[in-house]
């Protein structure tokens, strides 16, 4: 199995990954955020490369939400590119961590399981 990507995040990723980065920054420094997300051009990362820079843990495949994306990796539905946020040069963003998966973490580790070594779409900040 291989994954294909979409070419832009789908719109409901932005109001997720605000979501959660008022979990971790104040309200008016998210909004910041996912708006400079939203103006980011696409880049590419490998999903090992992602993993270590946020210092997540792998999610087994039998994880519901890495499932159901490697289950639409299987029926040949393309994945929403990743929301990534680097945990340093934004003012009223600190976090200890030097990379933030504002959305995507799930498709992160699918991908992972697919071929640690694909580039993954992502918008970079």
């Amino acid at each position: 199995m291989k994954e294909h990507w979409k070419d832009e995040p789908d719109e409901h990723d932005y109001p997720a990954a605000f979501d959660y980065l008022t979990l971790i920054t104040p309200e008016e420094t998210a909004t910041g955020l996912v708006g400079q997300l939203k103006r980011a051009e696409l880049t590419h990362r490998k999903a090992k490369d992602i993993l270590r820079a946020s210092r997540l843990k792998l999610l087994p495949e039998d994880n519901a939400h890495v499932a159901k994306d490697l289950e639409k990796v299987k029926d040949g539905k393309a994945l929403s590119p990743v929301l990534l946020v680097r945990g340093h040069g934004h003012p009223g963003f600190e976090t200890a961590e030097d990379l933030v998966i504002a959305d995507g973490y799930h498709r992160v580790c699918a991908s992972y399981h697919l071929d640690e070594n694909a580039d993954i779409p992502c918008k970079l900040i």
